[in-house]
């Protein structure tokens, strides 16, 4: 679904190159406004381009500042990992990390879903400010402190769309960047999302990047389907990082747009250019609040999407894990005659789009 051509280059062709360049092409990008926030520096491994050709290496400032950057992350990976290289990454601040917010929402979704409660400690929660990292250790293993210098205010229950919000959203790729660099796949979900069951048996092994939707058409053009950057898996390959980089790069020809919007924007340049490998996943098993099916039967995930306000978000992900319970309660005979097969609809997330029940 979606994929676009063979990946370029050889492992000969990068020994040879790695020979003659003992610096593997590493490469200095020039910082986005975003970028200038992080404590990090926008720097990435070099690898093979479409057009195989080497870039030319940064300064050793520049290469320390990054590691730095991401201290101590190279030691935490292998620590939440699963067997095949593989975290589950969320992001949260200090709202959304408060008793009873979306982190414990998020957690306890793992333990009451069919078989999640494993992934539970796979999880690796990025605090983007000191609330959120000492909330998060409280009550999770794995929290990772995302430094950031920019004086913004990343610690309230940001709306959609504000230029703290907007912050916030861009933020992960950097981070998500350099755990493709370390050779490391991941899960990314947005903290406003509740597990059912295991997702990983729906996302495709030949994908680059597999994306949940936010309506779902069955056609033969899979991207012409609104993507949702609020979850999506990424394979650590040259050209899963060549398409992460160039989605950040992109920021600056939208400098107004979430990074979901900016992915839209260039999701076919991804393909025709990078020859990225690119998924468009069912809301049948990756729901939300824009579309979903009354099939309990089959649906993984429920994202709290077409939503405004972090109190609306938390209340109608209550009900829906209420439905969940109540559907979990049932016998097999009874969910397969559908006798509680329904959600109840998430009305105050509606309303506040102007949607009516």
């Amino acid at each position: 679904m979606g994929f676009g051509g063979k990946e370029l280059g050889s492992h000969l062709a990068s020994f040879l190159l790695g020979a003659a360049l003992p610096t593997a092409f590493l490469f200095f990008l020039a910082s986005d406004r975003l970028g200038e926030g992080l404590s990090s520096i926008s720097m990435s491994w070099g690898s093979r381009g479409t057009t195989g050709q080497p870039a030319a290496p940064p300064a050793q400032e520049a290469r320390d500042q990054e590691v730095a950057g991401f201290a101590g992350l190279a030691e935490l990976l292998p620590r939440v990992a699963m067997e095949d290289r593989t975290v589950i990454l969320t992001l949260a601040n200090e709202a959304w990390t408060q008793p009873g917010s979306l982190l414990d929402i998020y957690r306890e979704s793992f333990r009451n879903g069919e078989g999640t409660e494993r992934f539970l400690d796979h999880v690796l929660v990025i605090a983007v400010d000191a609330g959120g990292f000492d909330r998060c250790k409280a009550v999770h293993p794995h929290c990772y402190h995302l430094d950031v210098t920019k004086p913004t205010n990343l610690s309230s229950a940001n709306r959609f769309m504000t230029k703290e919000f907007l912050e916030l959203v861009w933020l992960k790729l950097s981070f998500q960047k350099r755990i493709l660099e370390l050779g490391y796949n991941f899960l990314f979900t947005d903290a406003d999302i509740l597990w059912f069951r295991n997702p990983f048996r729906h996302i495709s092994v030949y994908a680059d990047m597999s994306l949940s939707t936010d309506y779902f058409m069955d056609t033969f053009a899979p991207l012409n389907n609104e993507l949702n950057t609020g979850f999506y898996y990424m394979k650590s390959t040259n050209r899963s990082i060549e398409m992460i980089r160039y989605w950040r790069a992109a920021k600056a020809r939208f400098p107004d747009g979430s990074e979901q919007g900016v992915f839209n924007n260039i999701k076919h340049e991804l393909v025709s250019k990078l020859q990225g490998r690119i998924e468009a996943l069912e809301t049948a098993y990756f729901s939300g609040f824009c579309e979903f099916h009354n099939d309990l039967n089959k649906v993984c995930t429920m994202h709290a999407n077409c939503c405004i306000g972090l109190a609306n978000k938390v209340l109608d992900l209550r009900d829906k894990a209420a439905d969940w319970r109540n559907y979990t309660a049932l016998t097999p005979e009874e969910r397969k005659n559908g006798v509680f097969n329904k959600w109840t609809p998430p009305a105050r997330c509606w309303k506040t789009i102007g949607w009516n029940v």
